[in-house]
């Protein structure tokens, strides 16, 4: 599945899951609706029925009197229309769900006609005792269908409470279902957004990752991200992997042109050199105040050129992880000492204060390659100087640390930009601060500096800030195993400053 279908789907899902709640909410809503509509088509027609049936129970009472007041079939005739009218009434109860009080109130009322006809008769023969005992009937007739309409309002109002319970009761249904839907909706779509972000994320972590390490120089780092994955990633993968081999081909060229280079040049600079120790020593006869000035003026650059090339000889050793070191006891205090003493007169010289500082609990004897570790202190030494400004001061400084010794060399020179602290291993890079410098360098100290480390089993690390000074920590095992050599599974980076 490629990557835009992957989040063409993702986002469908979301989207679907947001809008259920939405359609559970109108489906209890429409029952809702439909709820109250029923509640005002019936129960308010009912109610208004009702009301109207208590005024034409009234209307009846009313023409049964006039029975003895107007003595006439008008007044009869009267009668019988209320009766009329009271008699429809209760048949449209039928229409609004009252079938057992449309029964109840017609059975109540059908006595009317005939206790009426009987009572104008009784008035017409002016039996009042008759007529009296008559009108009591119906008069009871009419007080009995007024309590079937109050049995009938009883019943409407019941079923309107129920009604109404039932709307509250499909209200709080419908809002508590779409509040759960909406939080399983939410849930649902929260998981589903993580897994497209750890879907996306990890793989760009890992291709980020990949790019660091090989922008460090680590051209053997392997993505987990597969190259024959089925979308974006994969062929990103792929292509990353063709271009980290491409790059370690291109270093490993660089690397073997670099040593053989080297070699080549160092056989005619000691052919130089071996010329210019004879033409001092006068073999060739003597030579002229100016021409021994030239001579010497070529064997230091014979010097320095012969310089370089060792370090690049050590640089592509210690990446083919061919740079050997020798251990073997020395004495600790005394190493301390003739770094001292050869670092003293330079310090004179530049003007800068050098303290040596050795901490309690200094094993007397530890297993170095004293030479190389001297090479890399006198690196190290060698760089605070040359950034310190006159007045300023270098420290080292030496402490154990369990079973390992901590050195520390420390100046108040003009500092490393934060930006560039992740590329000063890098053979060759130099840094933005060589304008503070006495004396430019080549780029290529620090680089064997970390190899030797590197291949005693120790660590160096930098720290710096602009303006205050560099402080270069390394730390090394007391007893380093004989012989060892670096490995080359971690690039050797260069240091700027040399």
């Amino acid at each position: 599945m490629t990557l835009r279908t992957r989040l063409a789907l993702g986002l469908l899902a979301i989207a679907t899951l947001l809008v259920v709640p939405l359609f559970i909410a109108r489906r209890s809503l429409e029952s809702f609706d439909r709820t109250m509509k029923a509640l005002k088509s019936e129960e308010f027609s009912a109610s208004l029925l009702l009301g109207r049936m208590r005024g034409e129970v009234e209307n009846l009472r009313s023409a049964e009197l006039s029975l003895f007041a107007r003595v006439d079939s008008t007044s009869l005739s009267n009668l019988y229309m209320q009766y009329a009218l009271l008699a429809a009434s209760a048949d449209s109860l039928n229409l609004v769900g009252l079938d057992n009080s449309a029964r109840t109130i017609r059975a109540a009322i059908r006595p009317v006609p005939k206790l009426a006809q009987s009572e104008f008769a009784a008035v017409i023969r002016d039996d009042t005792a008759a007529a009296d005992r008559l009108s009591d009937s119906l008069r009871s007739v009419i007080t009995w269908a007024e309590v079937r309409i109050g049995a009938a309002e009883g019943e409407l109002s019941g079923r309107m409470q129920a009604r109404v319970d039932l709307a509250s009761q499909q209200s709080a249904d419908a809002r508590e279902a779409a509040l759960l839907a909406f939080a399983l909706a939410a849930l649902i779509a929260t998981l589903v957004g993580g897994w497209l972000v750890r879907s996306i994320s990890g793989p760009v972590r890992d291709l980020e990752r990949g790019m660091d390490a090989v922008a460090s120089g680590e051209f053997g780092y392997r993505l987990r991200v597969k190259p024959d994955r089925a979308d974006e990633f994969g062929r990103l993968a792929a292509s990353y992997t063709t271009m980290s081999a491409q790059l370690a081909e291109l270093d490993k060229l660089k690397a073997e042109f670099v040593s053989v280079a080297s070699h080549e040049l160092k056989t005619p600079i000691n052919v130089i050199g071996g010329y210019l120790q004879l033409l001092d020593e006068g073999v060739y006869g003597p030579l002229s105040p100016k021409q021994a000035e030239v001579c010497a003026t070529i064997s230091s650059q014979c010097d320095s050129l012969a310089r370089l090339v060792r370090q690049l000889l050590d640089v592509s050793r210690f990446e083919a992880g061919g740079g050997k070191i020798e251990p073997r006891r020395l004495s600790l205090a005394i190493f301390l000492d003739e770094l001292d003493r050869a670092f003293q007169v330079l310090a004179m010289q530049r003007d800068v204060h050098l303290r040596v500082t050795r901490a309690v609990g200094l094993p007397a004897e530890v297993t170095w390659d004293g030479d190389r570790i001297n090479e890399v202190l006198g690196n190290l030494l060698s760089n605070a100087f040359k950034f310190t400004p006159r007045g300023g001061t270098v420290d080292l400084m030496a402490e154990p640390d369990g079973h390992y010794i901590q050195l520390t060399v420390r100046d108040s020179g003009a500092g490393i930009p934060p930006a560039q602290l992740p590329h000063i291993f890098k053979k060759f890079y130099q840094a933005d601060n060589q304008a503070a410098a006495s004396a430019k360098g080549t780029g290529l100290g620090l680089a064997i500096s970390k190899g030797i480390v590197d291949a005693h089993g120790g660590t160096i690390a930098v720290d710096s800030t602009l303006g205050v000074g560099t402080t270069f920590t390394i730390i090394l095992p007391e007893h380093v195993r004989a012989p060892r050599r670096a490995t080359p599974a971690r690039r050797l980076p260069a240091l700027a400053g040399v």
